[in-house]
């Protein structure tokens, strides 16, 4: 059984056992039994849905304290390019960059750089056709997890190239390993992080037989601190590396737009969006397309659940800043180096089976038929499952009883109610 290692959890203390994330959950990967939530493991893909729906605060994303600078000798801050949505009147990079600088970090590495090489070799793997039409970003970790677990008919059609993080990460440690002369192991890279899925990622990568990123800190935890910098800084380096097209990779859209050399695209955002997206994908309802972009947060990673800022408001502000910066500053100078490349290959994990064979695959499909024919199909989550269809997967699983459907037993009461009072 594959590991499961994950950066979203519960605090059962804080869980009023309410189904608001039951229903949202993209893979059907909670579920709330003795009043409270469970989470299922091998289904969650840390999309933070769960996080962002809870009332209660009961979900918790999973992240690295600041104090993991103390760590390493010689640390290097990732920061993406949906940081730079999250300050007023920013004019250019270098404030943000200069204030990490100024909050502890010895170095830093745009992760908008490496988004930028990551477009480049896009556009060269579009040229070529070696990637079944159309190709779908590998960028957001969520999205590459759903289709490992749901849509394993569209594996092949995904982009194997490293997300821009690991790439900065394996580019900056490089680099720091030449200039200061110290080991690989000294040098951490600290990712400053939107969102639990990358968190996620960087401890169980996926096309990466492990991540160079080290750690990784919240935007939310990084933004008072980091803002407190901000306003010390009187002078600063030119330190920003990247231009429109990376930091573009911030919001939905970002990325797909950033191939220039293709309009035949589709960029969608939120999970419920992009599920749809898939689902038409599946069923070959868009041929012509060369490229689909998709992130799991509404607008992209401006909406990530660990951010401080109003998407919209983010988005806004990084339009803004564009507009000061060159299209792009970053491009490869021959073929796709093998580092940009995955070295293990993505294979279906297949969570949601029934059965480990064809024949029990289908009897028990069989049997959740004749139990989904008895419930009365009105998918309340009162017995805990998001839907009629879950619970009557779970009674196959052996995970729950049919008597967990209040509608079913409140009906069945009533005959007997009705019974007895005819006999009456």
């Amino acid at each position: 059984m594959e590991k499961f290692i994950h950066s979203v959890t519960l605090d059962k203390d804080l869980c009023k056992g309410c189904i608001n994330c039951i229903k949202r959950c993209p893979t059907e990967a909670i579920r709330v039994r003795d009043g409270k939530a469970h989470i299922l493991a091998e289904r969650c893909i840390d999309c933070g849905e769960c996080i962002r729906i809870c009332p209660h605060h009961a979900k918790k994303p999973l992240y690295d304290p600041l104090t993991i600078l103390d760590d390493f000798k010689y640390t290097i801050a990732l920061p993406p390019p949906s940081l730079y949505g999250q300050y007023n009147n920013l004019e250019e990079q270098d404030v943000v960059l200069a204030a990490l600088l100024d909050m502890g970090f010895d170095d830093v590495y745009e992760v908008a750089k490496a988004a930028e090489l990551v477009s480049d070799a896009t556009r060269r793997i579009l040229q070529t056709g070696s990637i079944e039409r159309p190709v779908i970003s590998s960028a957001c970790p969520a999205v590459t997890r759903l289709i490992r677990v749901r849509f394993p008919q569209l594996i092949d059609h995904v982009l194997p190239l490293v997300a821009p993080i690991e790439l900065a990460a394996r580019l900056a440690k490089k680099e720091a390993v030449r200039r200061t002369g110290l080991p690989k192991e000294d040098i951490g890279c600290i990712f400053i992080t939107p969102c639990p899925a990358k968190v996620t990622a960087i401890h169980s990568p996926i096309g990466s037989s492990h991540s160079e990123v080290d750690g990784a800190v919240a935007i939310k935890e990084v933004y008072p601190r980091l803002l407190a910098s901000m306003k010390r800084i009187s002078q600063m380096d030119y330190l920003a590396s990247a231009g429109r097209i990376g930091l573009g990779w911030a919001e939905s859209g970002g990325e797909a737009a950033g191939l220039i050399s293709t309009d035949s695209y589709l960029a969608a955002d939120g999970i419920e969006n992009v599920i749809r997206v898939l689902e038409d994908l599946e069923d070959e309802k868009y041929r012509d397309l060369d490229f689909v972009e998709l992130d799991a947060c509404a607008g992209g990673c401006v909406g990530g659940v660990l951010q401080v800022e109003n998407p919209y408001i983010a988005k806004a502000k990084i339009k803004r800043l564009r507009r000061y910066v060159p299209v792009s500053k970053n491009h490869l100078s021959g073929s796709i180096p093998t580092e940009m490349l995955w070295d293990t290959d993505l294979t279906y994990a297949p969570v949601l089976e029934l059965g480990g064979t064809r024949t029990e695959r289908f009897e028990r499909y069989n049997q959740m038929e004749e139990i989904l024919a008895e419930l009365p199909g009105l998918d309340c989550g009162s017995c805990g499952a998001p839907t009629c269809a879950a619970l009557a997967e779970d009674v196959v699983r052996g995970k729950a009883a049919v008597n967990d459907c209040t509608v079913l037993m409140r009906r069945r009461m009533e005959a007997v109610l009705k019974a007895l009072g005819k006999g009456e």
